[in-house]
């Protein structure tokens, strides 16, 4: 027989939140901020239509705005983390950020574009 009993009476039960709150407890703020550093790039990319689906779910307006968080996140948490850690995650932003550029119809004008209140202008 199966576990599908077992599992569909857990999952009626609800999620096990004392459980979760233990896993997040052992992780470290540097592996948190990393994981949700790469989550917005992620995004972002999808949005930017850099995947291989290409134009399916492409929206700027959605991308302009993970950007922005992202190099808001990566502002304030760059003396928090190391730089093995901030090094690749702002080349990435920084990656994203041109690709947003060129995928503009109209570019937005130096230092206005998404997260360049935060890491200054980016040039194509």
């Amino acid at each position: 027989m199966s576990d599908t009993p077992a599992e569909s009476a857990e999952s009626a039960a609800g999620p096990d939140f004392d459980e979760m709150t233990r896993d997040i407890a052992e992780v470290p703020a540097v592996e948190v901020i990393v994981t949700v550093a790469v989550n917005l790039m992620s995004a972002a990319a999808v949005k930017l239509g850099l995947t291989e689906e290409g134009d399916k779910h492409k929206d700027l307006d959605e991308a302009r705005k993970l950007v922005h968080a992202l190099a808001g996140l990566l502002d304030a948490s760059t003396t928090e983390i190391s730089s093995f850690h901030a090094a690749p995650l702002r080349d990435g932003l920084k990656s994203l950020q041109l690709a947003f550029r060129e995928a503009s119809i109209v570019p937005d004008e130096p230092g206005q574009g998404p997260g360049e209140k935060y890491t200054g202008p980016v040039y194509g």
